[in-house]
């Protein structure tokens, strides 16, 4: 028996989510509802490439080339789980055909039986979707070009807690091929620092380095919202969203192995009004071979010209899957000399004490430039709202955190803080933002009482947004009760519904039981009061004007009949 060890220490990753209760205010009387019953042990889905290529075997010796297949595991939970599993590889329909070697993911630990099975086991599964081990594929000695066969996964778990059996898993069967296709993509030598509006050529070049030709190809073309490329062919299916415009376009034809394609007319590459930092992605692969994508139903056919790939060189000497798809693909960055125009805006609202209020706050992009990091993931700006004095928040945005009065960490998560940071999405498109919505009870009503919303960088350490260059308008005030009476706000406007500020992507929402505006019971703006339903105070001073009234009321009349008397 052979054995196989993990690379690295067996690395638990926390899977569990905190149940957090929430009581929702809907007016004077409030249900409960019952707790969900705990669901029963999740079905763990198998899976991994429906088929992988494998390098020929090299009669004349030395290191065979491997091909690598990942097999996952994805656990439908929101917590991981722990109790032990163990996956069998049924390998006798390969044999003869691939030798399979393992690479364990870390916690996981793999032998061989023979030739015929393996088996991995492990004590941890991650929620989601991750890879339990990677299967390496070689050619075996005799086998021929074009020779296939499927290697068998099944999986069981043990320690269930909701049933007194194993948690069951659904099998997953790979198909291993000797010989196939291989897809170059070459790199273009762009001008990575344009300026707007300016267009470069994209002359797509291409090769098959494999040992079959390709019978017909995808051409995949990705770019992010800075770019554009104006033509629109009729073999080419367009999808667009908040970040990108992906083009699948379908080219006929046998792409020979050995030779050498590019496209019969090179593209045009654009950076627009509105691009900063953006990606460009180009891909091919052999068609039959992509997955159909999700958003394939939403997409929209070309009506220009059909786009051909003629051969740059011809082959030095039937459809399979690609030996090396790392090399498929090439991507290019670009950073465009251009601004974008961050613009926060606060609110101004009026109650007495004890009232709940909400507030909007946040900031709208005045462009022109997109803002995003697309690559890294990460957010590139931040709201900084400093609570009015004199008010407690009693419901924040989810993602919201709150920080000390200087902005520092603050271990307490649970009571209201003084300040709260709220970061904006990956990407804020022109014209877009990130909009707020927050619930104060007034404890002290003060006149004129100012919080501060300030649009900065993600962390205090980078406060600055070097993309602006109008940095006066990146602060505004939240004023409660001011001496204005309903006059103007202090600070600019939020954006309508459907303008500026609309279609921001992913942002923060209301925390649940705000009617959709961030705190159940709210007054008026502009210094005009509702009286709310949703706070204890304000009840209790609702019903306590209501017994005045009625004993004012009953006074009234008692005087009345004194004086017909």
């Amino acid at each position: 028996m052979t054995r196989f060890s993990p690379r690295t220490a067996p690395l638990r990753r926390a899977g569990g989510l905190a149940a957090t209760a929430l009581l929702l205010a809907a007016g004077p009387l409030t249900v409960a509802a019952a707790a969900p019953a705990r669901a029963a042990d999740p079905v763990f889905t198998l899976g991994g490439p429906a088929e992988t290529a494998l390098h020929p075997y090299a009669e004349g010796g030395g290191a065979p080339k491997r091909s690598t297949a990942g097999i996952t595991v994805t656990n439908p939970a929101d917590e991981g789980y722990e109790g032990g599993f163990t996956l069998t590889f049924d390998l006798t329909g390969a044999a003869g055909i691939a030798d399979v070697t393992f690479d364990p993911g870390p916690g996981v630990e793999c032998a061989t039986k023979g030739t015929r099975s393996a088996v991995c086991t492990g004590d941890t599964l991650a929620p989601g979707l991750s890879t339990v081990t990677g299967l390496l594929l070689g050619a075996a000695k005799g086998s021929e070009q074009g020779a296939s066969g499927t290697i068998r996964v099944t999986g069981e778990a043990s320690g269930a807690t909701s049933t007194p059996h194993a948690a069951p898993f659904t099998p997953f069967t790979t198909r291993v091929t000797v010989g196939g296709p291989d897809l170059v993509m070459r790199k273009l030598p762009f001008d990575h620092e344009p300026t707007p509006g300016q267009k470069q050529q994209a002359p797509i070049t291409f090769a098959n380095r494999g040992s079959r030709d390709a019978d017909g190809v995808v051409l995949t073309l990705r770019y992010s919202r800075g770019l554009d490329i104006p033509q629109r062919y009729s073999n080419c299916a367009y999808t667009t969203d908040e970040t990108w415009t992906t083009a699948r376009c379908s080219v006929e034809g046998t792409f020979e192995a050995g030779a050498t394609y590019t496209l019969a007319a090179p593209l045009t590459l654009e950076a627009t009004t509105r691009a900063y930092r953006d990606l460009f992605v180009y891909g091919i692969q052999e068609a039959g071979t992509v997955p159909r994508a999700a958003s394939a139903a939403r997409s929209e056919r070309g009506s220009g010209a059909v786009l051909r790939a003629v051969p740059l060189t011809k082959a030095l000497a039937a459809r399979g899957v690609d030996l090396e798809p790392g090399d498929n693909e090439q991507e290019a960055e670009f950073r465009t000399a251009n601004t974008a125009d961050f613009v926060a805006y606060g609110d101004e609202v009026s109650g007495a004490a004890g009232a709940t209020v909400a507030v909007r706050l946040g900031f709208h992009n005045d462009g022109p430039a997109w803002i995003g990091r697309i690559r890294s993931g990460g957010s590139m700006a931040a709201v900084d709202f400093t609570v009015p004095q004199g008010a407690t928040v009693i419901s924040a945005p989810k993602g919201c955190r709150g920080v000390t009065a200087e902005g520092a960490y603050r271990e307490d998560r649970k009571t209201p803080a003084p300040r709260y940071v709220c970061p904006a999405p990956t990407t804020v498109r022109d014209g877009g933002g990130l909009d707020l919505s927050f619930g104060l009870r007034i404890d002290k009503a003060l006149i004129g009482a100012a919080g501060r919303v300030t649009v900065r960088g993600p962390g205090l350490e980078e406060a600055g947004l070097p993309f602006d260059p109008k940095p006066g308008n990146d602060t505004a005030r939240v004023v409660l009760n001011g001496q204005s009476g309903g006059g103007p706000s202090p600070s600019p406007a939020p954006p309508a519904k459907g303008g500026p500020g609309a279609g921001s992507g992913k942002t923060p929402s209301a925390a649940p039981g705000t009617s959709g505006t961030g705190a159940p019971g709210t007054t008026g703006r502009g210094g005009g009061s509702l009286a709310s339903t949703g706070s204890p105070a304000a009840l209790t001073a609702s019903v306590t004007a209501i017994a005045a009234l009625t004993t004012g009321l009953a006074l009234f009349a008692a005087a009345r009949r004194r004086r017909k008397v």
